[in-house]
């Protein structure tokens, strides 16, 4: 094979069917579309539309529930916080918090809540201060010489 033979695949880019270019081309006249009634229209929609049946949507029970109070946690391993030191991209003379984790790239919003999980380990003696923290992520952090400072969330109260 050489530059010079080398071609577009032929089917490649496929014309879409036109339809209702007359009666003689096979796809005129109604364009596939049946005869009258509101599905022949142009911007007909009936999604979900059993023919009168009752919809599945409706015939299945409603399940579960979603809390709307529920506080979505940026959860950081301990593995991460010591990788991200071993590199150099996080102090160890430093306050370890929000700030600093969005700074070196472990975390990538501002505005929710940091959880620290044990996952891993740490055998850095490090400072730490974030919104929550799992027991075992701080008896982890206070072994290895450091100390992890939990910042209370506020919670909304519903009367």
């Amino acid at each position: 094979m050489k530059l010079n033979e080398l071609a577009n695949d032929k089917n490649k880019r496929k014309k879409p069917k036109r339809v209702g270019r007359g009666i003689g081309s096979g796809t005129g006249k109604t364009g596939g579309r049946g005869q009258k009634g509101q599905t022949s229209r142009s911007g007909v929609s009936i999604n979900g539309f059993e023919g009168g049946q009752m919809p599945i949507y409706r015939r299945i029970p409603k399940r579960g529930f979603v809390n709307p109070f529920k506080i979505e946690y940026q959860c950081v391993n301990l593995s991460t916080i010591q990788e991200f030191l071993d590199s150099g991209k996080l102090k160890v003379s430093e306050l370890i918090n929000k700030h600093s984790l969005l700074e070196s790239g472990i975390i990538n919003r501002n505005n929710l809540p940091v959880k620290i999980l044990a996952k891993g380990g740490i055998k850095t003696a490090v400072k730490i201060e974030v919104d929550a923290a799992s027991e075992t992520a701080i008896k982890s952090v206070e072994k290895a010489g450091g100390k992890i400072v939990v910042t209370a969330i506020k919670k909304i109260n519903v009367a």
